[in-house]
């Protein structure tokens, strides 16, 4: 029987999972504008580069390095993509690229800051957000794929409108 109701409300639950996730996105955002986020973003870094393999580190010096002369930029430029990634997703505008550059932002967030995760021991309990944040816009991604147009989107609007705006918006 929950096949079936999934079945029948797909078109509403699809959408409804992409707009809690770029609530929690608008979240995330607002917690880079914070005061002093940008004090501790370097440190952020070199944290997250403690207890990595040896071979890791210099990953992790160079966006020390390339983050520590002015913090601030990087932060409002995170934030700032997060933020535009958040309404995009609350909105439903410009899917296809909203997918795509939020999964690479999310890999670059695991990457750099959440040291992939890690570092691995036998204390380690998960593997950070940032890699289930882009798994989450590729399942978007595939949902969008499957089942097309939103009917709870901007781009369903805009692609009445505009025919160019399909690709923009659609991966099928």
């Amino acid at each position: 029987m929950a096949e079936h109701w999934f079945h029948r409300n797909r078109g509403k639950i699809n959408p409804f999972i992409r707009i809690v996730f770029g609530i929690i996105w608008l979240i995330d955002a607002s917690f880079k504008f914070q005061p002093g986020f940008a004090d501790t973003l370097s440190q952020m870094i070199t944290a997250a580069g403690q207890g990595q393999p040896a071979w890791l580190l210099p990953w992790f010096n160079f966006w020390a390095a390339t983050v520590a002369p002015d913090p601030t930029f990087w932060v409002y430029l995170v934030g700032g993509g997060e933020l535009l990634i958040g309404l995009a997703l609350v909105l439903g505008g410009m899917r296809k690229i909203t997918y795509v550059v939020g999964m690479v932002l999310s890999l670059f967030i695991w990457a750099v800051p959440e040291g992939f995760g890690g570092a691995y021991g036998p204390s380690s309990t998960d593997i950070g957000t940032g890699i289930i944040y882009a798994m989450t816009f590729l399942a978007l991604m595939a949902i969008n794929a499957d089942y097309g147009p939103s009917k709870f989107s901007v781009d369903k609007w805009l692609e009445k409108r505009f025919k160019w705006w399909k690709k923009l918006a659609e991966f099928n």
